[in-house]
């Protein structure tokens, strides 16, 4: 039998996202191969590189390769050095996103035994945390009609922004949320504000109409005030949470916030074509090229890009496995240092991680 082979575009992009980059797609090649897989990466500009190089954030060419590949896997960008450029490199992002269809943002946030003490609350509430967040990517107020700085009457000027969602919106949304729901504990809550925002009555309309189609999952809505406040009082309620882009932008951070560290935290972005799969931090120019950035996020998002895109669950296991291995052993970078802990670099904890592939 042949062995499978699969494209993946590899958009490194800025500050520290070669430096993590490198790690995951060494540590992607090697459990491919002990998988029987084949991963054929193909590197092309994004972000700020992308404007050095094109003076646009996205060139058309690394779209069409996203666009003809299996999966994305994407660094991060942006950095001061285009803070008043004209084509910021984060409209890049959108623009890829509108590009390849991708609607729905899955961001897991997993308190992992050995890293309880690195969260800023007690361990008592976070140990155990197991959420993921179910963003919609494309809609909402980011996205919405009209948008802009209007001239008024007498020179004034008004700013304003559309929250606007239809039905066929919500619905597949959601249905990635009860999707997700089945594979987990079976149990989503919809975040809204339906007491004020009519564009919230009618999501909360159509996620409870989907709901009939998901009898074995349990349904339950909070206003998204609450769901702020439920996330730090007692995250571990949560299992999936559905939302709109402008809320879920927000509570998808603060979840991050409680696993310690937002060097930890992959997500993924799916929808009509091939799925894009990036840490949820920022590029960190502060520290590029110091060897001092985690990798873990950049590693774990690789994970998802196995499980979601490539349907290699084995595979996506092993890789998340031998991230638990390395913490185990003790090894952190800078982010996630403790007292008693092994201090190591970006390379080393690359070199660790191979080391655990290599330990069944």
């Amino acid at each position: 039998m042949t062995a499978k082979t699969y494209a993946i575009a590899l958009l490194a992009g800025d500050g520290i996202g070669p430096e993590i980059m490198t790690v995951a797609q060494a540590v992607l090649m090697r459990v491919s191969q002990n998988f029987g897989f084949t991963l054929h990466f193909t590197p092309a500009p994004f972000g700020g590189q992308a404007i050095d190089l094109t003076g646009e954030p996205l060139p058309p060419e690394t779209l069409a390769l996203c666009r003809r590949s299996d999966a994305v896997l994407m660094g991060a960008v942006g950095g001061p050095k285009w803070d008043n450029h004209p084509r910021r490199p984060e409209q890049g992002l959108l623009g890829l996103r509108a590009g390849l269809g991708l609607y729905a943002n899955l961001r897991p946030a997993t308190v992992r035994p050995q890293l309880v003490n690195s969260s800023s609350l007690k361990p008592e509430i976070v140990s155990g945390v197991d959420l993921l967040v179910v963003r919609e990517l494309t809609g909402g107020i980011y996205f919405g009609q009209p948008q802009g700085i209007f001239s008024e009457k007498k020179g004034e000027r008004r700013g304003v922004n559309t929250m606007t969602y239809s039905e066929s919106e919500i619905e597949r949304i959601s249905r990635v949320a009860f999707q997700a729901a089945r594979q987990r504990r079976n149990q989503v809550t919809s975040v809204d504000k339906a007491n004020v925002l009519t564009v919230s009555q009618l999501w909360r309309e159509v996620v409870t109409k989907v709901a009939q189609d998901y009898p074995e999952v349990t349904l339950d809505h909070l206003y998204v005030d609450n769901a702020a406040m439920q996330l730090i009082r007692w995250p571990k309620q949560f299992d999936v949470l559905v939302t709109g882009n402008l809320f879920g932008d927000i509570l998808s951070d603060e979840a991050a916030m409680l696993t310690g560290s937002i060097g930890m935290l992959p997500s993924a972005s799916l929808g009509d074509g091939p799925g894009v799969f990036e840490p949820v931090h920022g590029s960190a120019p502060d520290i590029a090229g110091q060897d001092k950035a985690n990798p873990l996020a950049q590693v774990l998002s690789g994970a998802m890009l196995l499980r979601y895109a490539l349907q290699q669950t084995a595979a996506a296991d092993r890789v998340e496995r031998a991230v638990d291995q390395v913490l185990d052993q003790g090894y952190r970078t800078a982010d996630i240092m403790a007292p008693g802990m092994t201090a190591v670099g970006c390379t080393q904890m690359g070199e660790r991680l191979l080391a655990a592939l290599e330990e069944d």
